[in-house]
């Protein structure tokens, strides 16, 4: 990666780390399906003018929306909901550290399909992420605290991911990134309209403030749309291992972001444990051991 690339990174994780800074404005007025239905529907009105420019045709029939569809499902419809539902309950900052854990779920959920195998660095960065949530936790364990609500909420939701990182690679593969991006937010946009008409009601809420829609563009057009092409420019060109190392930087930038803006606190509990989640990244990554050239753990 060059300097570029490197710049790139930096103002992807800051974007996506915008994304918690910005679901915790937009819940003080909003429920969370519909925050996620908005993000969903205007990040997708963003990106269409983006797929008629490089003109990319729309799916045939279901077999063509069938894997968007699913995508949608479990790399935005379910994740999304968890995510922001668990912010009802925890800080963004403390979200973001729990959703770094996403690449030790893509580990498992890898070598359990048989997509990669699971070698002795990623067994030992897994069991250093799984330290790293622990840690996050706390002492305290009661699974009625909101804290622990809150924590498996956005594991659930990294779960999620982990699923969707194998489907993409199985029945994404072909597809164009922009098309990809697009068509699964149409398709979930659509999902999170009727789960928030049924649940959330949006006709019958108060109209949010001029704060609240201005959090809502930007987790739509910043963390949302202009993320998605941002991310699939560093894939072009430095690779899908170089990309994921923005999940190390995310919840640097959401817990800068809720502490400096917002006034959350940040107790040492959680640095510790962001950090543990970190090494547990670097482990499972393997740079640290070429660095070190100790391969018997490649």
């Amino acid at each position: 990666m060059d300097e570029r690339d490197w710049s790139r990174l930096v103002f992807l994780s800051v974007l996506w780390g915008g994304t918690f800074f910005f679901t915790s404005v937009a819940l003080r007025e909003l429920p969370p399906l519909t925050l996620v239905c908005l993000r969903l529907s205007i990040a997708t009105l963003i990106l269409l003018p983006v797929l008629w420019i490089n003109r990319v045709r729309f799916p045939v029939g279901i077999a063509g929306w069938w894997p968007y569809v699913v995508m949608a499902l479990i790399n935005n419809v379910i994740p999304f909901s968890l995510l922001v539902m668990g912010q009802t309950y925890i800080p963004g900052g403390t979200a973001a550290v729990v959703n770094a854990t996403t690449p030790v779920f893509t580990v498992l959920v890898a070598s359990a399909f048989g997509e990669e195998k699971l070698i002795l660095r990623r067994v030992a960065g897994v069991l250093l992420g799984l330290c790293g949530v622990i840690i996050l936790k706390g002492a305290e364990f009661d699974i009625n605290s909101r804290q622990s609500i809150g924590i498996v909420l956005c594991l659930g939701a990294t779960i999620c991911f982990g699923f969707s990182a194998l489907w993409a690679k199985r029945k994404l593969a072909g597809s164009p990134p922009i098309a990809s991006a697009t068509f699964q937010l149409l398709s979930g946009s659509l999902m999170m309209f009727v789960l928030a008409s049924i649940f959330d009601r949006p006709w019958q809420l108060q109209m949010p403030g001029l704060i609240t829609w201005l959090a809502i563009l930007g987790i739509a057009s910043l963390s949302t749309a202009l993320a998605f092409i941002l991310f699939f420019q560093i894939i072009t060109r430095s690779g899908a291992s170089n990309v994921m190392l923005v999940t190390l930087l995310v919840p640097v930038s959401a817990i800068l972001l809720g502490y400096f803006v917002l006034g959350e606190r940040i107790e040492a509990r959680e640095i510790v444990g962001a950090l543990v989640i970190a090494s547990a990244l670097l482990v499972i990554d393997g740079r640290v051991f070429r660095v070190f050239g100790r391969s018997g753990l490649n």
